[in-house]
């Protein structure tokens, strides 16, 4: 191999290791939006509170034959 293709070689290397470096970061700030995303969703679920004086029978027998 001559210089120049050494070169090129290396610069390939770098430039295909910059590119994954990006990749990551960019992968690991999506994952942390998500995140953030999930734990509000489940805040939100978990505040909601439930419906005030109902009998405990209500949701226990699905009729099947409307």
């Amino acid at each position: 191999m001559d210089a120049v293709g050494i070169a090129k070689l290396a610069t390939s290397i770098a430039d295909t290791g910059t590119r994954q470096d990006v990749a990551i970061a960019v992968l690991k700030k999506s994952q942390d939006i998500q995140a953030a995303a999930a734990t509000q969703m489940l805040e939100a679920v978990q505040s909601a509170a439930p419906a005030p004086n109902l009998p405990p029978h209500l949701g226990n027998h699905i009729n099947t034959t409307a």
